[in-house]
């Protein structure tokens, strides 16, 4: 007998655990090495929810099948983490992604889908309801980004296929943009919020409201910070998340921006400076928390993306052409610092102003 069963039922706690190692380090280096300072009763729900989201997520990046169909999946995968569908009918709608997927970690990710999917239907009600409540966001969030800008599909032989337009695609608003963020991060500071009031006694120094909002905001920037980072290469597949009226206010079209990048940087360094506002919120956060592993958990992508800012400004224009990334072995040394000193807010701080330079 495998040291999973028992009686030769599958042992739901071991696979959750593998599920929140093996699966969870080999799709997020950086959240897994975050979700690791957590608390036992905070790291189930969170890494469950961080797995379903990147399992939505990656349903709506398979671009080898057209927007329309990638929507209805993510619909029928939403009802499912609702518990509104039967979850054979949620496998075999996602069974024709798994093949299409480059990335073997990905793959291994849709097909453990069951396991997730029964993972939360065994987490206690109160985590199981905000980790469906999350969830709802951002799979509206991932549906909403797909009407924005996939255009399309057309159909040949009778199937529908993604139309590979090379029109560039335009958020309309600041609005737009900010609507985006918070349903796909956002969100998910206000969950880690609840999840950190509930489990945890005595969590922070301010009330939940406030805490609520710095964790929306911080959510926010640490999503940005993604879209600034990637902005050279939604550019080249028809995506521009800058804001439309924006851009029109210098005369410059979406199409415009990768031939004159140096035109597109007023509105780029205007966005930098949001994502800034978004890692403070992240930090005055993480002061205000009293347990030092949470702490030390929630500080980390603000000193990753405080980073990243950093090396994006000093690349300037040329960011929008290279690859802009944090090395490992800088966030190491943060990780290292964190536990030696414990997550002491003077060396969180120093850090911090350290990743900036």
């Amino acid at each position: 007998m495998n040291s999973d069963t028992v009686a030769g039922v599958a042992d739901p706690g071991h696979r959750s655990r593998q599920l929140r190692t093996t699966i969870l380090r080999s799709v997020s280096r950086s959240f897994y090495l975050s979700i690791r300072f957590l608390p036992a009763q905070l790291r189930e729900p969170i890494a469950l929810a961080y797995l379903l989201a990147r399992t939505t997520d990656t349903v709506a990046d398979t671009t080898q099948i057209g927007g329309t169909v990638r929507i209805e999946t993510l619909k029928i995968l939403s009802d499912g983490i609702q518990g509104k569908t039967p979850r054979e009918a949620i496998i075999n709608q996602v069974a024709a992604f798994v093949p299409l997927q480059e990335n073997a970690a990905e793959r291994t990710l849709l097909d453990s889908l069951p396991d997730c999917l029964e993972w939360l239907e065994q987490t206690r009600g109160a985590d199981r309801d905000d980790v469906r409540a999350v969830l709802e966001k951002i799979t509206r969030g991932q549906m909403l980004d797909l009407h924005r800008f996939d255009p399309p599909a057309v159909r040949r032989d009778g199937f529908a296929v993604a139309n590979n337009a090379t029109h560039v695609r335009a958020l309309q608003t600041a609005a737009d943009l900010d609507e985006y963020t918070y349903l796909v991060a956002g969100c998910v500071g206000e969950f880690w919020t609840r999840l950190c009031f509930r489990h945890l006694q005595d969590f922070a120094s301010s009330i939940q409201d406030e805490m609520l909002a710095l964790g929306r905001r911080y959510g926010m920037g640490l999503q940005l910070i993604n879209v600034l980072r990637d902005a050279g290469t939604d550019l080249r597949a028809g995506r521009c998340y800058f804001p439309e009226d924006e851009l029109g206010a210098i005369g410059l079209s979406a199409a415009q921006i990768l031939s004159e990048p140096d035109r597109f940087q007023p509105i780029y360094q205007r966005w930098m400076e949001k994502a800034r506002d978004g890692l403070a919120c992240g930090m005055q956060y993480s002061r205000a928390i009293r347990n030092r592993r949470v702490r030390a958990a929630t500080a980390l992508p603000a000193l990753i993306g405080a980073r990243t800012l950093a090396l994006l400004s000093k690349a300037g224009a040329r960011a929008l052409h290279q690859t802009i990334k944090v090395p490992r072995s800088e966030v190491r040394s943060m990780i290292v610092s964190l536990a030696i000193h414990l997550a002491s807010r003077e060396k969180i701080d120093a850090i911090f102003e350290q990743a900036k330079l």
